[in-house]
């Protein structure tokens, strides 16, 4: 997009898309675009965890056109729009300033490049894996059939719109060559051949893998760069399980590390006061484990992946009398505590995204989150 265009609404919400895709939010979640028309304008974007009339307030006085928060405003179904309680007034507030609102929660959560990743990368950690997979049909093949010569080109087109990963990897592909057969049909024009005569082409079978939520961008890419009038391409369903999204992170220390020291790593990169730990540990923490938010219910998984310690927050009693069962330590750093470096990597990975689509759009982090818990 030029410089010089105006950015909508629509525009930001593609982006996000992009980003952080909204299937991959959980079925009963709520992201993605919440209020707001799709054509109006945006220069000022103000990113934080929560929406209320405190944080419509502050946007307004910025002059920021939409907010974008983790958690959505619009989580239970309203049954009116009236400034009769928080999220009514938020509403409220919101229409009336023209604000438009976004939500990024458990796509963010998921997403490669998103929370739980922030997370790992703030601990320091190495190896990085997804802990709990994609387990869905999120997954699928695209197989195209390109002409003798341009089978580079359409596979660069297919690698640079996001297909082709697997695991790790990149610009993963298979190429075979054979022959296609086509007849031009009235009032066609074919890039070879002529109309109403039966051509045979030496072409190349092409296959790649691309992920549901990037198939558009992936075909309209394809057929741009492909040469032919008609484009034949198959997509074909997989059964193979993502391991680039999914919930949770686990990855290793440089070096191993006592727990004390640990914990005391924990809270310097997280800026904490104090941490709620327990369950049990033979020996120094290595393998590290790592959910944003509410994460408890990867216990299991991370002590079947060898991990010497899960950090998350909103640990119940029962939840750490399971870690000491498993012997594995469990550190509750806090649902807040876990997430509010969400506001920080959103307004990095987003100004940075804007400035490669050339954007003139600001991305402003909302300073007045805080902690609603105090220690007495």
């Amino acid at each position: 997009m030029a410089r010089s265009q105006t950015i909508r609404v629509n525009d930001l919400s593609g982006l996000l898309n992009r980003l952080f895709p909204f299937q991959l939010a959980e079925d009963w979640d709520n992201v993605g675009l919440q209020l707001g028309e799709g054509e109006a304008p945006v220069e000022k974007v103000l990113v934080c965890l929560d929406i209320d009339t405190t944080v419509i307030a502050e946007a307004e006085r910025l002059g920021a056109q939409a907010i974008v928060a983790h958690h959505p405003l619009l989580f239970k179904p309203l049954k009116r729009i009236a400034p009769v309680d928080e999220v009514g007034r938020s509403v409220y507030d919101a229409i009336r300033a023209g604000i438009a609102l976004f939500s990024l929660h458990t796509n963010l959560d998921r997403a490669r490049g998103g929370l739980n990743d922030w997370l790992a990368e703030r601990l320091g950690l190495e190896q990085l894996e997804v802990l709990a997979d994609g387990g869905d049909d999120s997954l699928l093949k695209l197989v195209v059939y390109v002409p003798e010569g341009h089978q580079d080109k359409v596979s660069d087109a297919l690698f640079a719109s996001g297909a082709g990963h697997i695991g790790k990897y990149d610009s993963c592909s298979f190429r075979v060559e054979g022959e296609g057969s086509f007849r031009p049909g009235a009032g066609t024009n074919p890039w070879t051949g002529r109309e109403g005569e039966l051509e045979r082409v030496r072409e190349w079978r092409l296959e790649t893998v691309v992920p549901r939520e990037r198939l558009d961008r992936a075909v309209a890419w394809m057929v741009k760069a492909h040469p032919y009038e008609e484009v034949a391409y198959d997509i074909l369903p997989m059964q193979n399980r993502r391991t680039d999204i999914g919930l949770g992170r686990i990855g290793r220390l440089p070096q191993p590390q006592p727990l004390e020291a640990f914990a005391a790593r924990v809270k310097s990169a997280l800026d904490l006061d104090h941490l709620r730990l327990s369950g049990t540990l033979v020996g120094e923490i290595g393998k590290v484990a790592v959910c944003g938010g509410s994460g408890a219910f990867l216990l299991h998984q991370a002590h079947r992946r060898g991990a010497d310690v899960l950090i998350t927050g909103d640990v119940k009693y029962h939840e750490a009398r399971e870690a000491e069962q498993l012997g594995i330590v469990l550190l509750d750093a806090g649902h807040f505590g876990t997430e509010k470096i969400a506001i920080e990597g959103l307004v990095k990975a987003l100004t940075l995204a804007a400035r490669q689509n050339s954007w003139t759009i600001e991305f402003i982090a909302h300073a007045g989150e805080a902690e609603p818990f105090r220690v007495a």
